[in-house]
């Protein structure tokens, strides 16, 4: 099976991308969401998987209108509660409303209760990790009254014939969604397919099976153990987070490969990396240290020689009557 773009008429963005017959992906600028239900589904028929950036809600609706015509959805999932797949949830919600869906562990970050342990920019080696991720968002948000916890026994609402999968380590209540009959794959970002902690990689939407990623991670055992999960799964097809969707023997081998040796893909060091951060059903427990970061070192040395270096400059046009 090959992706396939779902061209339209109405629109200049960027298309949708066929993960199955009634799964959507809408890529938008760094983060993927899912819209899940037959093409002109009736009302209440569908459902959204995770909600972007806090400026994704008009793409978001343009891509369901697109889909759905005017059909609200039965329910909004999410997959776990970062700044990027969370960023819409509330003001979707209210337009549509429609209850929002997560694992009873994310509930301290969507109720305002607690926020995420931090970004570790140490981790990663590419520009969004070393640069971009200082700047990340790790505050919880309130989604009350809209949101509230995934029914126990493993259905997802609105979305008949799926069933979430418990996918601790990037946040402790993350969760994939997993269809049996067809073996497709939600992952969100237990895995993704592409090398997010690179910029190149991120704007060149280079395919590949990735780890989380990296520096938004806080606990790397868990991580391993929920991909060797969802690669027992073996999966025809996988749309995560970050990157393009994945089919066939291709994903498999690769999420094998992943899920196999795992320990080759956890970052040489970090503050996750030495011990994880801890975390209950009231929240953020515990933050481990941070580990030594470089680059701020760095950044001032270089000011400080580019700062003696004009000085030194204007020092000599001084001697020279200039």
């Amino acid at each position: 099976m090959q992706t396939q773009a779902l061209q339209s008429k109405h629109t200049r963005y960027s298309p949708l991308l066929e993960v199955a017959p009634d799964v959507a992906c809408r890529q938008l600028s760094i983060v993927n969401v899912f819209l899940v239900g037959e093409p002109g589904a009736r009302d209440r028929s569908w459902a959204l998987v995770d909600t972007g950036l806090g400026t994704s809600v008009e793409a978001i609706q343009q891509a369901a209108g697109e889909r759905f015509g005017p059909a609200r959805p039965a329910a909004i999932i999410l997959t776990h509660g970062h700044f990027d797949h969370v960023g819409s949830a509330r003001r979707l919600a209210e337009m549509w409303g429609a209850p929002i869906y997560a694992h009873r562990l994310e509930m301290p970050y969507l109720t305002g209760r607690s926020d995420y342990p931090p970004p570790d920019p140490t981790v990663g080696g590419g520009a969004v990790a070393t640069l971009g991720s200082r700047f990340f968002p790790k505050s919880g948000t309130d989604l009350q009254p809209w949101v509230e916890p995934l029914p126990e026994d493993g259905t997802v609402p609105g979305m008949p014939g799926w069933r979430w999968i418990h996918t601790p380590g990037h946040t402790p209540g993350h969760v994939a969604l997993f269809r049996d009959a067809d073996r497709t794959l939600i992952a969100g970002d237990a895995f993704v397919t592409t090398r997010q902690e690179s910029f190149l990689s991120v704007m060149t939407r280079r395919q590949e099976v990735w780890r989380p990623p990296a520096y938004f991670t806080p606990d790397w055992e868990a991580a391993r153990r929920s991909v060797q999960e969802l690669a027992a799964l073996r999966p025809n097809v996988a749309g995560t987070g970050h990157g393009v969707p994945m089919f066939g023997e291709s994903l498999r081998q690769q999420l094998d490969n992943l899920a196999t040796n795992f320990d080759e893909y956890i970052p040489d060091d970090g503050r996750y990396v030495r011990q994880p951060a801890l975390a209950d059903e009231r929240g953020l427990v515990m933050v481990p240290p941070p580990v030594r970061d470089a680059l701020p070192f760095l950044l001032a040395a270089g000011a400080a020689v580019a700062l003696g270096a004009v000085f030194a400059r204007g020092r000599v046009r001084a001697s020279r009557g200039y």
